[in-house]
């Protein structure tokens, strides 16, 4: 099985994401975070699967979607490192 770590920014948007939902609902909070992880590992495993957005960053990361948060990612690095979690309203181009 493919592995993938998450960069030290990346855990701190983790922890902001969970923090954040489970004001509203822990069992919510716990979802966000299973989806968020499962989609990590499927990324881990083919890597490749993101895309781009020149429009957001010139860095050489993809972006794949989950609900209304991006996965932000490097991949060419094994394990695959997640860079930033982010959501889609923030101003990403000034997080990266």
């Amino acid at each position: 099985m493919s592995r993938f770590i998450f960069a030290p920014a990346a855990r701190q948007d983790l922890r902001e994401i969970q923090s954040f939902i489970a004001r509203e609902s822990v069992a919510g909070a716990r979802r966000v975070m299973g989806e968020i992880r499962t989609a990590c590992a499927r990324l881990a495993e083919n890597p490749h699967l993101g895309h781009r957005r020149e429009d957001l960053t010139d860095q050489p990361v993809l972006f794949w979607p989950v609900r209304a948060y991006f996965i932000i990612y490097q991949p060419e690095t094994t394990p695959l490192e997640i860079v930033r979690v982010l959501h889609g309203a923030r101003d990403i181009p000034n997080l990266l």
